[in-house]
């Protein structure tokens, strides 16, 4: 059965003398793992369609197995600012990182598509991307399950006063239950602020931000706490940009 799909790479690896495994993020399928044959090869027809990032319409061939094959392609948009700058390429490797592992296969997800579609571009247009990684962040953990309760006490509901964020316990605590978690860190106003606006935050509608330096610590520190703690998982990509910033790259 042969299916029209748009899709973006997010993973491509190396199969065989000249042949392609592909994951695409898909708008009406989910996430799809194809074989693009002799896509590796420079002159092949597949070979720039299946370049990290890009953006594009796909014809898939499915049979009785559940890998694909990449009959052809057409770029939509082939990114390649996201290639040949390190600074970009490492941010968008994080991000196609971050869906591919955390995505399940089949799953239709019309609007995770559409935000990393969006953050995609937001990172070639030059827009903060510590503040696009941490908004996706934020949505792959609701997809995993683990979104923290930021609105009010994890532990009693209040609203009121100052909030400390407990990771061990998935949200924010108000000043009478912040004892249950003497490890539980204190966020500058703004910080909190920034982090209950990513879980709503719509990425085609990102305008222009600016954030201190410190805010993008906090913000950094409080997703990577919550990333470690509840998903358990060893970022490669991650490990590549914190060479970087300790390179000052």
């Amino acid at each position: 059965m042969l299916e029209h799909v748009e899709g973006i790479v997010i993973r491509s690896m190396e199969y065989g003398e000249g042949h392609r495994i592909v994951s695409l993020l898909t708008s009406r399928m989910g996430k799809i793992s194809v074989m693009a044959r002799g896509a590796k090869k420079v002159k092949s027809r597949l070979a720039a369609v299946t370049q990290p990032f890009t953006y594009g319409e796909y014809v898939v061939y499915f049979g009785s197995g559940q890998m694909g094959t990449l009959n052809q392609g057409e770029s939509i948009d082939a990114h390649r600012p996201l290639r040949e700058d390190l600074h970009k390429a490492a941010y968008s490797a994080y991000l196609a990182e971050l869906v591919e592992r955390l995505t399940p296969e089949r799953e239709p997800n019309g609007m995770l598509f559409e935000q990393v579609k969006a953050a995609l571009s937001a990172i070639e247009e030059d827009k903060d991307s510590v503040v696009i990684l941490a908004v996706m962040e934020m949505k792959m953990l609701a997809i995993a399950g683990y979104l923290p309760q930021l609105e009010e006490c994890v532990s009693c509901g209040s609203t009121e006063g100052e909030m400390v964020l407990s990771v061990i316990q998935g949200g924010v605590l108000c000043p009478r239950c912040k004892a249950q978690d003497p490890s539980a860190l204190k966020l500058s106003a703004k910080t909190l602020r920034l982090l209950r606006l990513f879980q709503r935050v719509d990425l085609r509608r990102l305008g222009t931000t600016e954030v201190s330096p410190e805010t993008k610590a906090e913000l950094r520190l409080a997703m990577r706490m919550f990333m470690d703690l509840h998903l358990g998982t060893k970022w490669k990509s991650r490990d590549f940009l914190d060479q970087m910033e300790k390179h000052g790259i």
